[in-house]
């Protein structure tokens, strides 16, 4: 299909436009904000409740965007689709649930029907809407203003830059609340247990082999057995141990091919002869990929875990690989 040239304009000169036009409404957002947004944050950080999102049409699905990244950065929070609470939903909000309603134009039916029941209840009201003088943001505890002079739409009608303003200032209160929580990479693990995000925040300790899986050998022991040690676990490696148990040395079978072509004899030789000293360990809790990148940085696919000077586990680069954090 042959593209028409809208005004003598490409589609990505129109598409520049539209970017700039919304990035423009995220500064007349930022100018906008004033201390209600701390009020909004303090609010919510005090209650022991929910923030109930709520809105319609494009409101509505940017409204569920807010929702699911409050609920995922420490802040539980669920959507609630307005029409649905008018017929019955509204039981979904308990007492000292805080309610965040979104409407750009602060006039929409369906959330000025609903609102006079939740103020009845008692809950505090947040709303953002572009209009401060509107019903909604009247009967709001607190409004956040969008302060949107016009959408990227050339009609000026279809939700372009009050959606993404919208949307960015629902970041802004996310991560607001995260950094006021001393929320940390550990709790936001927790909540993203599956997925690309949660198997990035992996910890070596949910990965690596240890107690009878380890291969482990004295510097002492004849070459020969710790090359069966390395044989039955299967790493292509062998931790050495002194008697105190601490690490003292690897051997992997890149050494013992570097310890023949020197002429070494695996038959009569010692393991301290062909190990490896002082070897790269890491400890359980650093993160998959931070092991990773160590493997990367040293050329090397097999790391002890060590606790105290001892080895508790180890992680061969095909443990990261099966993981998919990569």
């Amino acid at each position: 299909m042959e593209l028409k040239i809208a005004k003598n304009k490409t589609p990505s000169q129109i598409g520049k436009r539209v970017l700039e036009e919304e990035k423009n409404a995220i500064q007349k957002t930022l100018s906008a904000l004033d201390d209600n947004f701390d009020k909004a944050v303090e609010l919510i950080i005090n209650t022991k409740g929910k923030v109930v999102v709520t809105g319609m049409g494009k409101s509505g699905l940017v409204g569920k965007k807010i929702a699911a990244t409050l609920a995922s950065t420490g802040t539980p929070s669920f959507f609630l689709h307005p029409a649905e609470a008018i017929h019955g939903d509204l039981g979904m909000i308990s007492r000292e649930d805080i309610v965040l309603a979104i409407s750009n134009s602060g006039e929409t039916p369906e959330l000025l029907a609903i609102i006079p029941t939740i103020k009845r209840w008692g809950n505090k009201v947040i709303s953002i809407t572009n209009n401060k003088n509107s019903t909604l943001a009247k009967e709001s505890d607190i409004h956040l203003y969008l302060n949107i002079e016009r959408e990227a739409c050339p009609l000026n009608l279809a939700p372009t830059s009050s959606s993404t303003a919208t949307l960015a200032l629902g970041d802004a209160l996310a991560i607001a609340l995260l950094e006021m929580r001393g929320f940390t990479a550990e709790d936001f693990a927790r909540f993203h247990p599956g997925g690309s995000l949660g198997k990035k925040l992996m910890r070596v300790s949910e990965i690596m082999h240890k107690d009878e899986e380890l291969p482990v050998v004295h510097p002492e022991t004849e070459l020969k057995e710790t090359v069966i040690v390395m044989s039955e676990k299967g790493f292509g490696a062998a931790l050495i141990i002194d008697r105190e148990g601490k690490l003292t040395g690897i051997i992997t079978d890149g050494d013992l091919r570097r310890f023949i072509k020197k002429g070494g004899s695996i038959d009569k030789s010692l393991t301290e002869e062909a190990m490896t000293e002082n070897p790269k360990y890491i400890n359980k809790d650093i993160l998959v990929v931070e092991a990773l990148e160590i493997m990367e940085r040293y050329n090397i696919t097999v790391l002890p875990v060590v606790e105290n000077k001892k080895p508790v586990g180890l992680v061969h680069l095909h443990d990261i690989l099966k993981s998919g954090v990569i």
